[in-house]
């Protein structure tokens, strides 16, 4: 069966491309463009795994983060920001993996490999 992803950015362009890049590698991809979205999605659906942007309008990935955290204790969530001054937040350190974002997406790829075990 297929490994189910979550994709929170709210950057269109991005979510797009990320999206895109994840199905090609034969998941699933859910996407929102903000953390209430996201949370809406993850109660809804049958989610493997998370990644999440931080800078986010209507609620940030850290606070996101928290809620995810609190109901869903087990799933895997991997911080992709291009802020990394958000690594030394402890908030942020509830994220399996903090990746700060590159036009080189492989490293997000082998790292959700990683996270579902593959």
């Amino acid at each position: 069966m297929k490994k189910t992803i979550l994709l929170i950015e709210d950057e269109e362009n991005q979510r797009i491309l990320y999206s895109e890049e994840l199905e090609k590698e034969g998941y699933t991809v859910f996407t929102a463009s903000d953390g209430l979205k996201g949370l809406k999605i993850i109660e809804e659906k049958q989610i493997d795994l998370v990644v999440l942007d931080i800078r986010m309008p209507e609620m940030d990935g850290l606070e996101t983060l928290s809620k995810i955290l609190g109901e869903r204790k087990n799933l895997p969530v991997i911080i992709y920001t291009a802020y990394p001054h958000y690594k030394t937040n402890f908030m942020s350190w509830g994220a399996d993996i903090y990746l700060v974002k590159s036009s080189n997406i492989n490293e997000l790829k082998e790292k959700v490999k990683e996270l579902l075990g593959e």
